[in-house]
């Protein structure tokens, strides 16, 4: 296994190269670039994973393949496009504010490895101006170490952050305003005194936040916090449906805790943002065909659509199992 720098042709195999571009999903998210050479006939392949989102003020912009085959995914579709960054913050402190009023907690389901989300979050909850100076807790053994490893130093150079973030972000990121947790915070201590606890796993579905979920939903003076997109049939989910009842380590609990649902701290691309992409690559070159492969079907419906109406060729979702010749 090697690394390979965003932005340099690697050979994979004869005729066959990769390019990795920025994703500007998390630290590291890359778009694979594929250029075939078969039999004289060119052919290139972008794959975006998952696209991040425009003017996030730690991570760059995703940046943009040309000409070739888009293959990109529909997912965040029916959500409401997500507000900037700053906007979120301020939602996050109201948040935390009313929730510290009635004496609770504000239980943050994260994905372990958003670094910058995380720090984000936090920088919202201290920086807002509106929210006490309450603890914040990273309990989740990934990210601790994520944050402690020796491959920190190489994902915060150039290329990966905006250069106004690259000082900042390299002396705060395990700055006092967090308090990571190896062996974790005891999510079933009653204590008297407000906290934030930002916990993987971001869709609720393992991890160290079901002990916090369990602690907490049942009683209505604190908050989950939803921040991320949350998959059908996940806790996750069923907390954004707001439902009565949960099951939590397979167990009902009534839900008595509040709920918000804050688009705006997504690390994804919306909707917009998806049309605007393949708008961008379209102005680059030659488009052929795009194909969507991520997503819930009723949200890859409405892209194709929304594609078509645009004058994109060959718009496809393919099932499970079926082949696609390019």
């Amino acid at each position: 296994m090697i690394t390979v720098p965003y932005r340099r042709r690697q050979v994979v195999a004869p005729g066959v190269t990769c390019t990795f571009l920025d994703a500007g999903h998390v630290l590291g998210s890359a778009i694979v670039v594929l250029d075939i050479d078969d039999d004289g006939a060119h052919t290139r392949i972008a794959f975006t994973g998952d696209l991040g989102r425009h003017h996030l003020p730690i991570l760059r912009d995703p940046e943009v393949p040309d000409g070739g085959a888009l293959p990109d995914h529909g997912e965040h579709l029916r959500r409401p496009v997500a507000r900037p960054i700053e906007q979120a913050g301020d939602a996050l402190a109201e948040v935390i504010e009313r929730t510290c009023k009635r004496g609770g907690k504000v239980i943050i389901p994260s994905f372990a490895l958003e670094r910058a989300g995380d720090r984000l979050r936090a920088e919202a909850a201290h920086g807002a101006g509106q929210a006490p100076n309450i603890p914040v807790y990273v309990d989740s053994p990934l990210t601790v170490s994520s944050r402690r490893s020796s491959a920190a130093p190489r994902l915060l150079r150039p290329g990966g952050l905006r250069p106004a973030e690259q000082r900042r972000l390299a002396l705060r990121l395990r700055g006092p305003a967090l308090r990571l947790r190896r062996r974790g915070v005891q999510g079933d201590r009653r204590e008297a005194r407000p906290a934030i606890i930002i916990s993987a796993s971001g869709m609720c579905e393992g991890g160290r936040v079901l002990h916090h979920l369990r602690a907490a939903i049942g009683r209505p003076e604190n908050t989950v916090v939803i921040v991320g997109f949350q998959a059908e049939h996940t806790l996750g989910r069923r907390l954004v449906e707001k439902r009565d009842e949960v099951r939590i380590f397979g167990l009902p609990y009534r839900r008595e805790a509040e709920v918000a649902v804050l688009n705006g701290f997504s690390a994804h691309a919306d909707q917009a943002g998806l049309l605007d992409y393949a708008e961008s690559v379209r102005r680059r070159g030659k488009l052929r065909r795009v194909i969507l492969v991520h997503g819930e079907p009723g949200a890859q419906a409405v892209l194709m659509k929304e594609l078509d109406e645009r004058g994109f060729p060959t718009v496809d979702a393919p099932s499970a199992g079926q082949r696609i010749r390019l």
